[in-house]
């Protein structure tokens, strides 16, 4: 990222590694706490250098029921960075009933054996800017009010059958029958999540979107699907490098 001009990126979008002990192939996942959070703030700060004023950085992380104050350190390790301009919760998996009383389960997650913790079922999206004053896209996401009669007793609406999706974003993750053959790296986001965060900061204001932890390119791909003319990606594993390449075409 050094190499890159001063505010040349329009978007970010990127999962770091947690440091919880996931077996990368290239990155030892085992740094102690305070060296993970300063090596997080060095890379973050490049991410500020080369942000334009206008662009949005969101960061996605989760955490282990071993480790729950991770995402909240990182944000008050960026606090002087960046501002925290929204919190999203990526819902992995959740269960619901419905007005009939069926309990329905959607999703994917990873069980929990424990006596101590519940089933970790999602991670937090936070969505950084320079100033906290960055204009978003918010019905790009939006979705048909439940109840009709709001479109017309809201001044807001306009007369639009549209309301803001909100913070709680279901994204389960592709049913697959081979992690080595169709997901060959121990912790991606989905293609949508990226595609979502492209569409929220606004599709036509994306000239040059950055992803500093590509992985196998999930994030490349989204940018791809929504148009974005120019994406940069840093990889440090040549074998996830090289299936980025290949799903990218």
């Amino acid at each position: 990222m050094a190499e890159l001009a001063d505010a040349s990126i329009d978007l970010v979008v990127t999962s770091p590694p947690y440091n919880l002990r996931i077996e990368y192939g290239k990155y030892s996942d085992r740094q102690d706490r305070q060296s993970y959070l300063k090596w997080c703030q060095k890379w973050a700060a490049q991410v500020r250098r080369v942000l334009k004023s206008s662009g949005s950085f969101f960061l996605n992380i989760g955490s282990a029921p071993s480790s729950p104050m991770l995402p909240h350190e990182m944000v008050l390790e960026l606090r002087d960075t960046f501002v925290l301009q929204n919190v999203i919760h990526w819902i992995k998996s959740i269960t619901i009933e419905d007005r009939e009383g069926d309990v329905r389960s959607y999703g994917h997650f990873k069980p929990i054996s424990s006596k101590r913790f519940l089933n970790d079922c999602h991670e937090y999206i936070f969505h950084f800017t320079k100033t906290g004053r960055v204009e978003i896209d918010r019905l790009a996401l939006g979705v048909p009010y439940q109840d009709k009669s709001n479109i017309s007793r809201w001044r807001h609406t306009r007369g639009s059958d549209l309301r803001c999706r909100g913070n709680t974003w279901f994204i389960p993750y592709e049913t697959i029958q081979s992690r080595v053959k169709e997901r060959p790296h121990p912790a991606t986001f989905p293609v949508q999540l990226a595609e979502w965060c492209v569409k929220l900061h606004g599709v036509s204001r994306v000239q040059t979107m950055l992803d500093p932890f590509l992985g196998i390119g999930n994030s490349a791909i989204a940018a791809q699907r929504c148009g974005v003319k120019k994406f940069i990606g840093f990889e440090i594993d040549e074998t996830y490098l090289a299936e980025a390449k290949r799903r990218i075409g």
